[in-house]
């Protein structure tokens, strides 16, 4: 069986083509920087918090076991009602290693509500009340 130069050509790229995706699958070794999730507990607001719709307040949460290599840093806030997380992010864009951020309490219905606070992964304060409209 004869092969022409271009098939020849094309099966090497083949070859070339799954020998590197499969050599970037495995690490070549293990120096490279673990990343560890981090699931900061929110400490404000608590379930016997009231806040009024305009006010502004600072959220908080415990930082205390953050651990050095932390996949995500960037954080974000936002109001969760009956296991809805709004589309309304209350802030975003800082460092979750502050352990605080002010946020203004949006003009919503009077209820239960919860926060998000997202980074490395979705972390939920406790249920509190909002009064609004």
């Amino acid at each position: 069986m004869k092969y022409t130069s271009s098939v020849m050509n094309s099966f090497a790229f083949f070859l070339l083509t799954i020998f590197f995706t499969i050599s970037n699958a495995f690490p070549l070794s293990n120096s490279m920087n673990k990343r560890d999730v981090f699931i900061p507990p929110i400490t404000y607001p608590d379930n016997t918090t009231v806040w009024n719709s305009g006010e502004v307040h600072n959220v908080t949460w415990d930082i205390s076991q953050a651990p050095v290599n932390i996949t995500n840093k960037i954080g974000r806030i936002q109001l969760r009602q009956d296991d809805i997380t709004f589309p309304l992010v209350l802030a975003y864009d800082f460092d979750i290693l502050l352990g605080s951020y002010n946020i203004t309490v949006p003009l919503v219905i009077s209820g239960a509500y919860q926060l998000v606070l997202f980074g490395d992964s979705g972390n939920f304060s406790p249920e509190f009340t909002i009064n609004g409209v």
